[in-house]
């Protein structure tokens, strides 16, 4: 693949020489192909994640969150540069990306 792609669980892999917090992480499903449409995700720290639309605007972030039962995602959408809605809490980052769509 010719972009980042980020599994679950682990960092993202580089396969460019391009710096890892200017390039959008395509996500990947297990056992799925690596997504092409939809919004894509910067990481800007360890746990967190801007999302971005297809034109590069800030939609949210997204941040992981240790929980008793395993790790939770977090999605916060950006409704005003000081003001953001939380939209949820999910099991899987992938799903966390999906109600920016």
């Amino acid at each position: 693949m010719s972009t980042l792609t980020m599994a679950v669980g682990t960092t993202a892999a580089r396969t460019t020489a391009a710096p890892r917090s200017t390039r959008p992480v395509t996500l990947a499903h297990a056992v799925g192909a690596a997504r092409t449409t939809g919004p894509s995700l910067v990481a800007v720290r360890d746990g967190l994640w801007r999302v971005l639309d297809r034109s590069g605007a800030v939609l949210g972030h997204i941040e992981r969150e240790t929980h008793p039962d395993g790790e939770r995602y977090l999605a916060r959408r950006l409704v005003m540069p000081t003001r953001r809605i939380d939209l949820g809490a999910f099991w899987r980052i992938d799903d966390a990306t999906d109600c920016f769509r």
